[in-house]
């Protein structure tokens, strides 16, 4: 899929689900192409880091056990447009659309609001913040890079 085929996926999808905004659209955007380039859907090296968002199975369950099963309306809503009957993090790797529902369901739980769009520094100082971490590997000045690169 090329950039503008994602978008429009990525926008359906969240409209589906009732969590569509611009500023969600490229967040995502970014954060595909920043985790995987929009190209690997298991970690390089063996990690356990699935999807073009790189989630790890314990974030995915966290989300789930956590979060969407206090939120039954949500949390169906991501089932029917995904097309699956459970939530596993092995979906991960095949389904498109759960890549979106549940990288956008992650920033979700952020009490932040999302950065504009129209700031791509900002979503990477975001995304660094509450997507990779303190911890993680990747810099925000990678997030700016591969947002220009793979989503303009």
């Amino acid at each position: 899929m090329n950039k503008d085929e994602w978008r429009r996926l990525i926008i359906v999808t969240l409209k589906e689900i009732g969590l569509h905004s611009t500023d969600a659209v490229e967040l995502i955007m970014g954060t595909f192409a920043q985790e995987s380039n929009f190209k690997y859907t298991r970690q390089i090296g063996g990690g356990p880091a699935l999807g073009y968002g790189q989630m790890e199975p314990a974030t995915f369950n966290d989300i789930v056990m956590n979060f969407l099963r206090f939120k039954p309306d949500l949390m169906g809503k991501i089932m029917k447009v995904s097309g699956v009957v459970t939530l596993e993090p092995d979906m991960l790797v095949e389904n498109k659309t759960l890549m979106i529902c549940m990288t956008r369901v992650h920033y979700l739980r952020v009490k932040a609001s999302l950065p504009s769009y129209k700031d791509v520094w900002a979503m990477g100082e975001y995304w660094k913040q509450w997507y990779n971490t303190s911890a993680g590997k990747g810099t925000v000045k990678e997030f700016v890079e591969n947002y220009t690169k793979y989503c303009r």
